[in-house]
């Protein structure tokens, strides 16, 4: 009876320790998280001179939208949103478009290479970008697709590796008999990708869009390497309008940091619902 009573003790102690680590590990790593975004928010409010004679957790003397309008001003914000909209647009409905037809005729036809073709996709995903990004520079220059929008439009909707496997995987759970059906009643190939296959995909496209989409709209080395002309910069590229030889601007750059923020923010809060259910749909489904 003691003994069973020390061990409920025992085990008690370690329970109370787990959950003490627990949640200590909780609250710092939020700390940790949350830390470098209040600190951005402040020093967006700070004045050059308040920004040099205080630290980063100082607040500032007077709370106003000075450093947001200056930096949208001299950064030519709005231009950049305009230019990172139409890529954004462009970029999504070109690599959904392809992924998903690229998907649809991996998984319902089987032909000799099939296989071959996913393993190079695989293998594909494998090599670092940075690697490629000498013969890829040459192959844009020799068809006039530097500094022009058009042409890092077509080069960012390339075939996404990733997105192609998360509609590959999500197509095995959609019945080969929906296509047999559709074909019974006179139905093309491209009617049933277009009016079964996709809608059915809405799941792993919004997942696949999320990735695709956050990746395009923070890109930068590419974005600097393509669109050397400051008409056709995008946001990423406009926050750098602070940073120079003779030193940067923090407190501009993350005025303008926040200012790139609003437009994710507010897609997030009216869409939250369609992400969160897209994301767990396309997770569970793989």
């Amino acid at each position: 009876m003691a003994a069973t009573k020390k061990r409920i003790k025992h085990r008690s102690v370690g329970g109370w320790i787990w959950i003490v680590v627990k949640y200590f590990s909780l609250i710092f790593f939020s700390f940790a998280a949350v830390l470098p975004v209040v600190s951005c928010v402040i020093t967006a409010f700070k004045t050059d001179a308040e920004y040099q004679s205080t630290n980063v957790m100082t607040l500032p003397a007077a709370w106003t939208l000075d450093n947001f309008i200056k930096a949208f001003n001299t950064a030519n914000m709005g231009r950049a949103f305009l230019n990172s909209g139409i890529v954004l647009v462009c970029v999504l409905a070109g690599a959904i478009l392809v992924g998903t037809q690229l998907a649809y005729v991996l998984n319902r036809f089987k032909f000799p290479g099939n296989t071959l073709i996913r393993n190079l996709f695989l293998f594909a995903s494998l090599l670092p970008a940075v690697a490629m990004q000498v013969t890829v520079y040459n192959i844009m220059g020799a068809l006039g697709f530097i500094n022009h929008l058009y042409g890092y439009i077509i080069m960012s909707m390339g075939t996404d590796i990733i997105s192609v496997y998360i509609f590959i995987q999500f197509m095995e759970n959609i019945p080969d008999s929906l296509d047999e059906s559709a074909i019974i009643d006179g139905a093309s190939y491209f009617q049933i990708y277009w009016k079964i296959i996709l809608p059915l995909l809405q799941p792993a496209i919004v997942t696949s869009a999320i990735l695709k989409g956050v990746g395009t709209y923070n890109e930068y080395y590419s974005a600097s390497l393509y669109l050397q002309s400051k008409d056709i910069r995008t946001i990423a590229m406009s926050l750098y309008t602070f940073t120079g030889p003779l030193g940067n601007r923090y407190n501009m750059i993350c005025a303008g940091v926040i200012i790139s923020l609003l437009p994710a923010l507010i897609i997030f809060i009216v869409c939250q619902k369609q992400i969160y259910s897209g994301i767990t749909a396309g997770a569970v489904k793989g």
